[in-house]
């Protein structure tokens, strides 16, 4: 195992790689926990510092954690932890890079909402249907995005991809703030809005996934436009 680890970077950096290496040859399992931080740094022949250096950031990235008195485990490696921190970045981006990750995120729900035409239950479109109506009865934009928000998320868990519905849902809040400026600035954005939200409803109600991921792309495609001219004004 420790001959097929990489051989660059820093010290830090190659103990992260051996370590992700035998979690993915199984001699880690999720929920195991690890080997005390004496007994791996001998195992992987690094000092405890640098050990010490790359658990700490595979704790960051979601693949550890720590528990007070126990120790160290590698996490249940569910999507939505191990991909907290693409959010993070996503939340720090500005002007151009906001584009692109709305242009991502368009790619994505046109995906997801396709999906979720075909996977979607009786019950999760009940759901939406409660947050449509109370999108379409509130004037006030926070409580429209807090319903916009989980209106999506819905979409995302009813496609049944955990992987695709971690990734839109740092995309999706980290974009919040966009969508907030759109609301309290561009007239006549919230009934756009409500408009959108309601053609995706059709299109999963009738178990269409081209019409759902068309509505879908139109509607992530408004917000990147906006966007897109505000940058450019």
């Amino acid at each position: 195992m420790d001959e097929a680890a990489p051989q660059k970077g820093t010290v830090t950096q190659r103990a992260i790689e051996r370590i992700k290496v035998m979690i993915t040859e199984g001699s880690l399992e999720p929920g195991q926990r690890l080997p005390t931080e004496r007994d791996l740094a001998a195992r992987l022949g690094i000092s405890r510092s640098s050990m010490r250096e790359a658990i700490r950031a595979l704790t960051v990235m979601g693949v550890l954690e720590a528990r007070h008195g126990s120790g160290i485990y590698v996490t249940a490696l569910e999507a939505g932890d191990l991909l907290e921190t693409f959010g993070v970045v996503a939340d720090l981006s500005r002007g151009p890079r906001l584009v692109e990750l709305l242009e991502v995120r368009r790619i994505l729900e046109s995906a997801a909402t396709a999906l979720a035409a075909a996977r979607i239950t009786d019950d999760q479109l009940g759901c939406l249907g409660e947050h449509l109506t109370a999108m379409n009865t509130t004037d006030d934009p926070d409580e429209m995005l807090a319903h916009d928000l989980a209106f999506h998320r819905e979409i995302a868990t009813a496609a049944g991809n955990e992987t695709m519905a971690a990734i839109l849902e740092g995309l999706s809040s980290r974009t919040f703030r966009a969508r907030a400026r759109r609301g309290y600035q561009e007239e006549g954005a919230i009934v756009r809005t409500r408009r959108e939200h309601a053609a995706i409803h059709r299109a999963l109600a009738a178990r269409d996934p081209e019409a759902a991921r068309a509505a879908a792309a139109a509607h992530v495609g408004e917000v990147k436009e906006w966007l897109r001219a505000e940058l450019g004004s």
